[in-house]
């Protein structure tokens, strides 16, 4: 009896063994192994791709998800992957919805992947992959999100228009010609496409060329005719009046040519002058300063009137100034910002503001010198201001070291240094700190910043520990008042408010949804732009309802950013801030904490609940106190 079980047992074992290698897809899990043997990484994944890759809806490998025994998601991330890709491999993963080679160091074509009618996210961005994005994209039914940012990738964007697709940044390429006008590429927002200095039409603001018209081709030859004996004399009169035609023909095509090319070099001279007018420096290059004096009569300007600021030196007038040489920091939507060195040797900051030409005299000057009177470690610093009719400038101290866009996002993969967890609490706590004076400095400001960015977060670098070697400094704040309508007032961070789309008055809370923006930022990594929403231009939008949908479905660690993945001792911290990111951003600005709680809240995140109290106390008293007396 005991033979005769022992029997059965083998035989069920053996069926069941059969059943589970039909269920294993070997094209499958050969698809994988090309790319396991043709590329190298620091995942060991020779050690860990091994055996069937799928049992049910379990993975056996890392970096991959199984449904039903098929592998449906491959997320490979951030692990070095340096080589080519296996050609057509993917063609044969014929389920897969998700595809992340994002911030490694593939180089070569883009895959192959009109096969994968399932794929929904295909992210490829930060790698060195190169030739032009394949035609057989945009017949992908399903994508939702495409990702090829920061490669090498040249040609002209196909016409990509799925309905589906909802988030899409081609930046950072060597892409040119004109974007196509699709609906669905025209739903982006210019980060989308920008660092593709090839590339023109909307949403960019650089129009593409329309080409001189086509000089007319020159006459076709003259095809002699037969001779004919008996009408010699006609002969004779034909081939005159054809030599006389074709001449006449010739000479008109020569004036022509001539005259296009006169057009076109009268055209290229005026685009040239147009260009010479709104040209300013590109990063690191020097000139004299590109600002002017503004009008002889002193009563439509204001000299230079300079603030008392602890350390910061104002030894220079507006003459120093003019002399100064200048290099473009950065150039936004508001202003261009610039580094100007006064023949001492002293280094200031200039914003040159392009766009509040309406404001009054008194206007500019009145809240010119209520921000100059602002002083807090997290501001930076106004040191002066000049006003004429033409010309506005602000004059900052000089911070050198970039800002907080550029420390999350520049250099990503190999050399790169990590920003760690607690530097980066560290930091949103310092900005918090920094929006908290703020609010309770210019309590009758409609948004007392109005244009909180990542952007406009500038980095200090300083003495000390690790966790504290940078200090944010809040830049461009300040400046809402001045803007003459709704429609410049769009060219501030302000703008991507739900409140401020839906055409409702503006609160302090439109800043405290901006700093959710840049909250979930720094915990993923990934820059807002980067993602595009059919209904906000900016992309914040699909940034938190990507964020939401994750947390909803269980706590997972797919929202943060690689460089922090590895500090598990951070996940409650992590999870706790992006909970409060995710009030920050909450539709409804009554439901948003103030700037003083979203404080308190992340003191007590990085575990200072000793001095809560005394923060409370600090922020409440603030509240009452003049700027003048902070």
């Amino acid at each position: 009896m005991a033979k005769s079980s022992g029997g059965v047992f083998g035989v069920v074992f053996m069926v069941v063994m059969v059943m589970a290698a039909s269920e294993i897809y070997p094209e499958e899990r050969n698809a994988l192994l090309q790319l396991r043997d043709g590329l190298q990484s620091n995942a060991n994944l020779h050690s860990k791709w091994t055996g069937p890759p799928c049992e049910g809806n379990t993975s056996n490998w890392p970096g991959i998800a199984c449904s039903d025994w098929h592998v449906t998601r491959l997320l490979l991330q951030g692990i070095n992957l340096t080589g080519s890709l296996p050609v057509s491999f993917l063609q044969n993963l014929t389920l897969l919805t998700k595809l992340d080679l994002t911030n490694n160091s593939i180089f070569g074509p883009l895959p192959y992947l009109s096969p994968l009618s399932r794929l929904e996210f295909l992210f490829l961005s930060q790698n060195q992959f190169s030739g032009s994005i394949p035609l057989g994209y945009i017949h992908i039914p399903n994508l939702k999100h495409l990702g090829l940012d920061r490669n090498g990738l040249q040609g002209s964007i196909p016409p990509f228009d799925q309905p589906s697709l909802i988030g899409f940044n081609v930046s950072g390429n060597r892409l040119e010609g004109k974007i196509p006008e699709t609906a669905a590429l025209q739903r982006f927002s210019e980060s989308s496409y920008g660092d593709n200095p090839g590339l023109c039409g909307k949403p960019l603001d650089t129009p593409c060329r329309i080409p001189p018209p086509s000089p007319l081709p020159s006459p076709p030859p003259t095809i002699p005719m037969k001779k004919k004996k008996k009408k010699k004399g006609l002969e004779v009169w034909s081939i005159a009046l054809i030599a006389g035609a074709g001449g006449a023909l010739l000479t008109l095509s020569i004036m022509l040519i001539v005259l296009c090319c006169c057009y076109r070099r009268a055209l290229s001279k005026k685009e040239a002058e147009s260009e010479q007018k709104e040209r300013v420096p590109t990063e690191h290059t020097e000139r004299r300063s590109p600002w002017s004096r503004g009008p002889e009569d002193p009563e439509k300007r204001v000299e230079l009137e300079f603030f008392n600021k602890e350390g910061i030196t104002v030894g220079f007038d507006l003459d120093d100034l003019l002399r100064a040489s200048a290099e473009v920091l950065g150039k936004g939507k508001l202003s261009t910002t610039y580094k100007a060195t006064l023949e001492g040797g002293s280094v200031v900051a200039v914003k040159r503001l392009s766009q509040i030409n309406s404001a009054s005299k008194k206007e500019f000057i009145q809240q010119m010198q209520l921000l100059g009177n602002l002083k807090h470690e997290n501001l930076a610093e106004i040191v002066s201001f000049y006003y004429s009719r033409d010309e506005k400038l602000i004059i900052y101290e000089y911070i050198p070291h970039g800002s907080l866009h550029h420390l999350l996002h520049d250099n990503r993969g190999i050399g790169r240094v990590p920003i760690n967890w607690e530097v980066r609490l560290s930091i949103v706590k310092d900005i918090a700190k920094g929006l908290a004076y703020l609010h309770h400095s210019l309590p009758s400001h409609k948004a007392p910043h109005g244009n909180i960015a990542s952007s406009n977060v500038l980095i200090q670098h300083r003495d000390g520990s690790h966790r504290q070697a940078y200090q944010p400094k809040l830049a461009d704040y300040g400046l809402l008042p001045l803007l003459p309508s709704r429609e410049s007032s769009a060219r501030l961070a302000v703008a991507r408010s739900p409140e401020f789309c839906q055409g409702k008055k503006l609160s302090g809370k439109a800043d405290v949804y901006c700093f959710g923006i840049v909250l979930l930022e720094v915990i993923t990594g990934k820059s807002p732009g980067a993602l595009a929403s059919p209904g906000n231009a900016a992309g914040d939008g699909d940034l938190t309802d990507w964020v939401k949908a994750v947390v909803n479905n269980d706590w997972s660690t797919d929202i943060l950013d690689l460089e922090i993945l590895a500090d598990k001792e951070g996940y409650d911290e992590m999870l706790k801030l992006t909970d409060l990111a995710l009030q920050c951003t909450d539709t409804q600005p009554e439901r948003r904490p103030t700037m003083g709680q979203v404080l308190r809240r992340i003191e007590v995140i990085e575990g200072e609940g000793e001095g809560e109290g005394e923060r409370k106390q600090f922020v409440d008293t603030h509240a009452h106190e003049s700027p003048h007396h902070s």
